[in-house]
């Protein structure tokens, strides 16, 4: 039997509460992890560090830039909007993983902030405040539900052979890619955000906005662990 192919997922950083204690915590949901322990991986952990990107991702065979906090405008020329809520050290260190994973070839998938991150990493730029531009919030409710959004893929796109031609997913954002040097758009709404970008020159560089370990959507992770087995072979 092959061992499984070890995926690295980015993690929160933010004052968290368990038992007795509430410190700040270097956490991310579990049903990340539970995706990838399901679609064949291992995970391992990555919190924010000051160095050691490359190191890490040498020992890795997949990469997941998980979501969270906004990303700081001042990384694709705008000042932060009165919306934006920024975490920095989150910025800096999951760069530094992207650009050591596109440099080893290691596959990667970007969800939600991990996409918004892809576009941003490759030079592109972000809407600040989507509601602003559809004039709705079905993408990104209040408090900590989730919104729902049919997608439509682009034909013949790496994300539709791994999720099929459309499919209701669920997400929770208010900003959104705009433009996306690198990438080809491969899913978008019915309101035109786009959903999903790939790079057309690596095996597995992805990214969608919505959050597929909420949902039944198992496809990206199958794929991703898939493309990790066959880089670690």
């Amino acid at each position: 039997m092959l061992p499984r192919p070890v995926i690295g997922l980015s993690t929160y950083r933010e004052t968290a509460r368990w038992g007795v204690w509430t410190e700040v915590a270097d956490l991310l949901s579990a049903t990340y992890t539970r995706s990838v322990e399901a679609a064949g991986g291992t995970v391992v952990l990555l919190p924010p560090q000051a160095q050691g990107a490359e190191a890490l991702v040498g020992r890795v065979d997949g990469l997941i830039i998980s979501g969270g906090a906004d990303v700081d405008p001042l990384r694709y020329g705008e000042e932060a909007g009165p919306h934006t809520y920024t975490r920095p050290d989150r910025d800096a260190w999951e760069l530094a993983l992207l650009d050591a994973a596109r440099d080893r070839g290691v596959p990667t998938l970007g969800i939600c902030r991990g996409m918004q991150l892809l576009a941003v990493h490759g030079g592109g730029r972000l809407e600040q405040h989507l509601p602003d531009v559809v004039g709705h919030t079905e993408h990104g409710p209040d408090g900590d539900a989730y919104g729902w959004t049919s997608v439509r893929t682009v034909p013949g796109s790496m994300v539709a052979t791994m999720v099929g031609e459309s499919m209701q997913v669920s997400c929770h954002h208010h900003q959104a890619v705009v433009s996306h040097p690198g990438f080809d758009v491969s899913a978008h709404a019915a309101d035109g955000t786009v959903e999903a970008i790939e790079d057309p020159a690596a095996g597995y560089r992805v990214g969608v906005q919505w959050h597929p370990e909420s949902g039944d959507d198992h496809g990206l992770f199958a794929g991703l662990v898939g493309a990790a087995a066959r880089a670690a072979a």
